[in-house]
């Protein structure tokens, strides 16, 4: 797997003439990045979209695709690619066939497949899926049993982890810098380790590094998404991850802030952004305030003028 500068890239079939497509697929994805051939189903115009990132140690592929059969033999096997290889069904079945098994992924589930084996997924209707790929060396001294094709269910808490993980990576991997995306390298290393079964020795240094940077980003995304409803609450997150309210804490007080301060800060960032916006001239500040979880409008004002150095008012351009 080569090493390449921090970039995602994307592909999408939406902007090409529908006969040029899997042509274009081949050559420009299949062939250089993938080595794996194509072959779409007949009858059904063929739309695919990717997003990749490629990092030392570690591969992310993002896709969806519309039926189609992807096989890795022949001349792609030539190139000496020896990688292990996790795909995440996210929606959709695929059957597999890989390492002389036959398996039928069904939504959440996932198989670990080597790269120097004929491999074949196909689907038979529209899905997405999420690849991981990692050397084998890298696995081997924390895995046990790396090396064989597997079926991962998926009630597997560590898989749910490592898909969200690797998802929130790929969307932000670009911006981030070099010493942060080797940690989060690291724990995405670590969280494939208590997927497939990390050896003794490494079990409890993946629990402690990987699997609380993984709760983190989960409750992160949570909080996020629901920081609006005021009746959010360290207890309601932590029911959220089946923790406790003082584990919770303790993971943010770990990555340098607070619950509370982590959720005022997303707080402030929707009613800035929605200070912004053109159609805001007419809403009351309190409405905005309101909106965004606060109930207190001078604590707002205060903490808003805290963090941006201008008052709501001024962010928005309030004639005096």
């Amino acid at each position: 797997m080569a090493d390449t500068c921090t970039r995602i890239v994307e592909f999408s079939t939406d902007f090409l003439p529908e006969k040029d497509r899997i042509a274009y697929w081949r050559e420009h994805y299949g062939h250089v990045m993938l080595r794996v051939d194509l072959e779409p189903a007949k009858n059904v115009a063929f739309q695919a979209r990717m997003a990749s990132l490629s990092l030392p140690g570690l591969q992310l592929i993002e896709a969806s695709a519309s039926p189609a059969r992807v096989s890795r033999t022949g001349q792609y096997l030539a190139d000496g690619n020896d990688d292990a290889v996790l795909a995440i069904n996210r929606t959709g079945i695929a059957a597999v066939s890989s390492g002389g098994r036959e398996e039928v992924l069904h939504e959440q589930e996932a198989i670990l497949m080597m790269g120097n084996e004929p491999t074949s997924f196909y689907r038979t209707d529209p899905g997405r899926s999420f690849t991981l790929r990692v050397p084998r060396a890298i696995l081997r001294p924390i895995v046990t049993d790396g090396d064989s094709t597997r079926l991962i269910p998926r009630n597997r808490g560590a898989l749910e982890l490592l898909s969200r993980y690797a998802g929130w990576l790929i969307r932000h991997g670009a911006s981030m810098d070099s010493e942060l995306l080797n940690l989060s390298v690291r724990h995405l290393h670590d969280l494939l380790a208590l997927t497939l079964g990390a050896t003794n020795d490494f079990a409890e240094i993946a629990r402690t590094r990987g699997l609380k940077a993984a709760r983190l980003k989960k409750a992160e995304a949570y909080i996020i998404e629901h920081s609006h409803r005021r009746e959010i609450s360290v207890g309601s997150v932590a029911a959220h991850l089946c923790v406790t309210p003082r584990y919770l804490q303790r993971l943010f007080e770990e990555g340098g802030t607070t619950f509370s301060e982590f959720l005022v800060t997303q707080r402030l960032a929707q009613a800035h952004r929605r200070l912004c916006e053109p159609e805001s001239v007419h809403v009351a500040i309190s409405a905005v305030a309101y909106d965004a979880g606060f109930g207190d409008l001078s604590y707002f004002n205060r903490r808003f003028r805290r963090l941006y150095g201008l008052t709501p008012r001024e962010v928005r351009g309030d004639k005096a």
